[in-house]
């Protein structure tokens, strides 16, 4: 008797940049302190959060195009 293992499928890239990351990876991937997230949050001018409880999550997606959106092609472009 043959026995198949069921595996799931590959992560896809969406699946990926949906997910949630906490606030140290978030400031990895944003080469930024955690404590410059932290005073972004207070201020308003970081990217989307979420707030599980006492907890704070990132989406990838969010980080990216946050990130995305302050791409400048010198310094005296005007920010959009």
């Amino acid at each position: 008797m043959t026995h198949f293992h069921k595996t799931s499928p590959p992560m896809e890239a969406t699946d990926y940049w949906d997910g949630f990351i906490a606030e140290i990876e978030a400031a990895d991937y944003l080469c930024q302190s955690v404590r410059t997230l932290q005073k972004w949050r207070v201020t308003g001018f970081g990217p989307s959060f979420y707030k599980p409880g006492r907890s704070v999550r990132y989406r990838r997606r969010d980080l990216r195009d946050w990130a995305e959106a302050r791409r400048r092609s010198s310094t005296s472009q005007d920010a959009a």
